[in-house]
């Protein structure tokens, strides 16, 4: 259950980071609440993962997911430019965070 958690709560890093640029600088208000109840929701979501994953490997995959999901949503959206380095890159982080979960369940 605990890696279930840390899953939604990178899917929710994704959802404040992308909230917050498009909160610009705090001053439109939809966004402003999306970052704030996406943010609280994934720290707490964080949190209760640790209790049973190690603090670096949630850590790291918390941020992986949410960083994947948040490059590969610009991508997406047309906010940033696809290129294939880029891609390469993505799955490189991709591959980490799925090679941590497995060396963290061999190990726990």
């Amino acid at each position: 259950m605990s890696w279930f958690i840390l899953i939604v709560s990178g899917v929710l890093e994704a959802v404040w980071a992308t909230a917050l640029g498009r909160s610009e600088g705090f001053t439109k208000l939809a966004p402003s609440l999306v970052f704030g109840a996406a943010l609280l929701a994934s720290m707490v979501g964080l949190a209760i993962a640790m209790r049973d994953i190690p603090t670096g490997t949630a850590y790291a995959v918390w941020v992986g997911i949410g960083a994947t999901l948040t490059v590969g949503y610009a991508m997406a959206t047309g906010d940033e430019a696809v290129s294939v380095p880029k891609l390469l890159l993505i799955l490189g982080l991709v591959g980490c965070v799925v090679g941590l979960k497995l060396v963290t369940d061999a190990g726990h």
